[in-house]
């Protein structure tokens, strides 16, 4: 009788994570708890959160409560019914920004359906709090898709983030036995809104290896992103949180991260960041400044095209 644990893939040799609890983490994980924040870093488990709270002191910031209204078969993080609106938290992601001194900062939301904005005001006020506060610490958003109603997308796009982040997560075969309550259109639509309604705010993207997806479906899903003018694609491998959750089907080798990284970038992406370990906010400091060098080449381009 087969093992219930050979069920389960072996990791491979290269998902091995160095632990680092040094004063930074520790300082880190005690100013969140002070603060009463989430980060998607503990929440979702994240296999970075040593690398990012110890060395590179980043964080995630993950908003609007810790309880999720969906339940997808990827995300370790909470589902169930959330609690009221705490419109004092704005103020203290931006306080702790200020305190981090952070060059670059990452926020996130549980899906909150049980919101007709989806989250979008309080979203926009803790942008709009840390612009106040840390003026020249850049901002990634990286919302759920609010329900893909127009007003609350517009509602974030008009406090004016550096980087508009949605994930689509996997490919579109896969879509609905991964994703709860979203489809792959629903995404992409709401990615190709966001650059019409402010064309100079770089979008961004991700995708989870290892659900079963083929090279053709993952090329696919690339050439859909593209095609709705998305700028920065990452691509990570995806780990299985608990049991519960959605097996891994396979594990990517490095090289095969960095064939598919070659790839994107022959498509067009202005940076990729692709590699087992990576997540959506992994060296967002880092997208971030490829992305103005992109826009900053891309205008000196079109003011040489019309000089001639």
């Amino acid at each position: 009788m087969k093992n219930n644990r050979d069920e389960y893939l072996r990791k491979p040799d290269w998902l091995k994570i160095k632990l680092n609890t040094n004063d930074n983490y520790t300082g880190l994980k005690k100013m969140m708890r002070e603060q009463n924040l989430h980060t998607v870093c503990e929440e979702a488990k994240c296999p970075n959160i040593h690398e990012c709270w110890a060395v590179r002191r980043t964080a995630t910031f993950m908003i609007l409560g810790d309880v999720c209204t969906r339940a997808c078969r990827f995300c370790a993080v909470k589902t169930g019914l959330p609690s009221e609106l705490d419109w004092k938290e704005p103020e203290r992601v931006a306080d702790s920004v200020q305190l981090m001194n952070l060059k670059h900062v990452v926020i996130t939301m549980v899906a909150r359906d049980d919101l007709k904005d989806g989250g979008s005001a309080v979203f926009a006020e803790t942008v709009r709090a840390i612009r106040r506060k840390s003026p020249f610490t850049s901002i990634e958003v990286l919302p759920s898709d609010m329900a893909g109603e127009y007003e609350n997308l517009k509602t974030l796009m008009d406090s004016r983030p550096d980087i508009l982040n949605h994930n689509i997560e996997t490919v579109k075969r896969l879509t609905p036995r991964v994703r709860a309550r979203a489809t792959y259109e629903r995404s992409l639509e709401f990615l190709r809104r966001a650059r019409e309604m402010q064309p100079d705010i770089p979008t961004k993207s991700s995708i989870m290896l290892g659900l079963g997806e083929t090279k053709e479906e993952i090329i696919e899903a690339m050439d859909d992103l593209r095609e709705n003018n998305v700028d920065i694609l990452t691509l990570g491998q995806y780990l299985q949180p608990s049991k519960k959750h959605i097996k891994v089907q396979k594990y990517y080798h490095p090289d095969e991260f960095a064939e598919l990284r070659e790839i994107a970038l022959q498509k067009g992406f202005s940076h990729c960041e692709a590699g087992p370990l990576v997540r959506s906010s992994y060296h967002a400091d880092e997208q971030v400044n490829a992305a103005a060098k992109a826009k900053q080449a891309l205008g000196e381009e079109k003011v040489v095209q019309e000089a001639n």
